[in-house]
């Protein structure tokens, strides 16, 4: 959707394009329109390390895939990535590193394919992942970055499926605290088919990141889940959009998030249903948890029905930890610390349940014990 050959160059339309999110307020004081890459940022950048166990899964680095299946990559890249999404220009303006996954008709694989990214000190980098499932293909996809201090990733992962597919796919970022990372993530699945994002920002100075399911045929299902926690003088702001616009078909956004010290979110959450998509079901639940009196979460569910006869609700929660649960606890005999970790902890449960692999899980909880025991 963004190689159209009449628009401007990439970092032109960047520059243009609106991000859709708030202006800066009294909490969130950047400015995102304005953002730029740093100076003598260039493709060429970081390494990428791809590893599948499955022989007839196709895994390589992007610039092999346009070489040796040019054919394949032509038939996801950029399809899934909607016009609007700002940062996903900036990784066209300057895209060289990439990953592409292609699953053949009725492969199922029950080892990950895992793609990690690589960056060095002070290194700008623009990855670009491409995920093609064909028919009856099942797949997970966990996406990982190395990075280390200053370092700027702006980077985008695409999913295109043929019908009944499955595919999900997971990316978790625990980059140092004065990187930056931006990520944009799309799909757009077949008929019958799941697709489902598990996304996880545990670290890096500002975060921003767009992840989007865009339903135009039916008997899809979607799933959105994200876990961010900033802490310190951490920002992350987050935006999920699903699209429904055909009918039949069903999505779930399920966000959790936590904050601590003078750590800043936001929270963007779409619903769109169209006029003609009749008994689409849709559902997004944001929870988020305040851990100290200088930090703070906007939450801003959103849902625009144009369709009668759907199922679509949202909620939403932001405040401290419930002091009748810290009371309950300490009554058998729990201290205070322990119980206000443990139930930080419970809160975030039900979005690690989605991450695939309990090692990964077991990644989460752990990260997010080191921040709460921080609070």
């Amino acid at each position: 959707m963004l190689n159209t050959p009449e628009l401007a160059s990439p970092l032109e339309r960047y520059r243009e394009t609106r991000t859709g999110r708030e202006k800066p307020s009294r909490y969130w004081k950047l400015d995102l329109e304005t953002l730029e890459p740093p100076a003598g940022a260039g493709a060429g950048g970081g390494t990428v390390e791809i590893s599948s166990s499955n022989d007839r899964i196709v895994a390589c680095d992007l610039e092999t895939a346009r070489r040796e299946h040019a054919a394949l990559v032509e038939r996801v890249l950029w399809r899934a990535v909607h016009p609007s999404m700002k940062f996903a220009y900036l990784t066209q303006a300057f895209e060289g590193l990439g990953a592409f996954v292609y699953v053949p008709a009725d492969c199922n694989s029950d080892d990950p394919v895992v793609v990690r990214y690589r960056a060095k000190a002070g290194e700008a980098i623009f990855p670009h992942t491409v995920v093609l499932a064909e028919r009856g293909a099942r797949v997970t996809i966990v996406e990982e970055l190395d990075v280390q201090a200053g370092s700027f990733i702006c980077g985008v992962a695409e999913v295109v499926t043929a019908e009944s597919a499955d595919v999900s796919y997971a990316a978790t970022q625990f980059a140092p605290n004065d990187a930056r990372v931006l990520f944009t993530r799309a799909a757009l699945p077949g008929r019958a088919s799941r697709v489902a994002w598990a996304t996880a920002e545990m670290g890096a100075a500002l975060t921003v990141a767009d992840v989007a399911v865009t339903i135009d045929a039916p008997g899809v299902e979607a799933a959105i889940s994200t876990i961010f926690f900033p802490g310190g003088t951490q920002h992350v702001d987050i935006m999920s959009t699903v699209d429904h616009r055909v009918g039949d078909s069903s999505s779930r956004t399920l966000v959790k998030s936590a904050a601590t010290g003078s750590g800043q979110g936001r929270y963007l959450g779409n619903i769109r249903i169209a006029a003609n998509a009749q008994n689409s079901e849709a559902n997004l639940r944001d929870d988020a948890l305040l851990l100290s009196k200088r930090s703070h979460i906007d939450s801003i569910p959103a849902l625009e029905i144009a369709a009668n006869e759907v199922k679509a609700y949202h909620g939403a929660t932001v405040g401290a930890i419930d002091d009748e649960q810290i009371f309950y606890m300490i009554s058998r005999g729990i201290d205070r610390e322990s119980a206000e970790r443990m139930i930080a902890l419970g809160f975030f449960e039900p979005a690690i349940e989605r991450f695939p692999g309990e090692t990964l899980r077991e990644r989460l909880r752990e990260e997010l014990a080191r921040k709460v025991m921080q609070a």
